[in-house]
């Protein structure tokens, strides 16, 4: 393989290793545009994989279907999470933890009962749109991916434009910058937060669907390895806006790519250290971060904190 072969293949594979990062970044920043803290994308990622996976199975040749199990059920399991930190107002770190593991227990639990470890999965073929998939190099890069590629670039236009252009994004926005502000002018804090939460956990289920049903084919107890962790530095790195989220996955994205390739080319790298190149970039980008945010920290105002009603400070 020369060099130009294993460089276009390492760019047409980023894409698909970056959609769940973009997708789970995408849900959390949902939520805590909101005011919520989310930290339980590792956890319904998992959720999602495994109703994506299991859909799957018992509907076999329905990927959208798969997905769409995968993006509901995690929607479900949020509200889980939503009870917690808005209604019962507890710490929401803690929750987002107990979250968490909770879904990991739950998904290796049901995943083993119901023998659905290592079945190889129909999954989605890659989309060519001819004449465009036949330019040299461009046309496998960009013209030759999986429908949920071009699907996730729609969904980040769609979030953006309802966070930004609509009464209901600025509404959210308002309960995460200014809960009792936005009390008093009559927005239902709870209910916008509740939304968001819902809202945003089925793009993270749609994350970990994707994962099992379209990447990786099949399903593995604790398969979304840390991804979910990831995508939480990702929202940091991404200060909180969808586009630079979804920059941010491209560069993660091509990190994880670039280890299979660089094994099948047969470069002598040691394979652990291949595989810490992700996390190592997690706190590289953190890091980098900490050092250029002189602007001051772009976080919603009130995140991480519970909202009681006509609360007086």
């Amino acid at each position: 393989m020369n060099l130009v072969d294993f460089l276009i293949n390492w760019i047409a594979n980023a894409p698909v290793t970056a959609v769940p990062y973009a997708l789970a970044a995408l849900g959390l920043i949902v939520a805590e545009r909101s005011g919520v803290l989310n930290l339980t994308a590792e956890g319904l990622m998992l959720v999602g994989a495994l109703a994506g996976a299991g859909t799957s199975l018992l509907f076999v040749g329905h990927p959208a279907v798969a997905l769409l199990a995968a993006m509901v059920a995690a929607s479900v399991v949020s509200l889980l999470f939503a009870v917690l930190v808005v209604v019962l107002r507890i710490n929401q770190v803690i929750a987002g933890l107990s979250v968490v593991f909770f879904c990991q227990g739950l998904t290796g639990l049901i995943g083993t009962l119901a023998k659905w470890q290592n079945k190889q999965l129909s999954g989605l073929v890659p989309l060519k749109i001819w004449p465009l998939s036949e330019i040299p190099v461009i046309g496998r890069i960009f013209f030759m991916q999986d429908p949920v590629v071009y699907l996730t670039i729609l969904i980040f236009i769609a979030v953006n434009f309802l966070l930004f252009r609509t009464m209901l994004g600025l509404r959210i926005r308002a309960v995460g910058e200014n809960p009792a502000a936005a009390d008093a002018a009559g927005v239902s804090v709870a209910l916008h937060r509740i939304l968001a939460i819902v809202a945003g956990s089925s793009l993270i289920g749609l994350a970990g669907g994707y994962i099992s049903v379209v990447s990786v084919k099949l399903w593995v107890t604790g398969m979304t390895g840390g991804r979910g962790w990831i995508a939480v530095a990702l929202v940091v790195f991404a200060r909180w806006a969808p586009w630079p989220a979804l920059a941010g996955a491209l560069l993660f994205g091509c990190i994880e790519a670039l280890i299979p390739h660089v094994a099948a080319a047969g470069i002598r790298v040691p394979q652990y250290l291949m595989l810490m190149l992700p996390y190592l970039a997690t706190i590289a980008v953190m890091i980098w971060v900490g050092a250029k945010d002189h602007r001051g920290s772009q976080e919603p105002g009130a995140l991480g904190q519970p909202h009681v009603r006509e609360e007086r400070r």
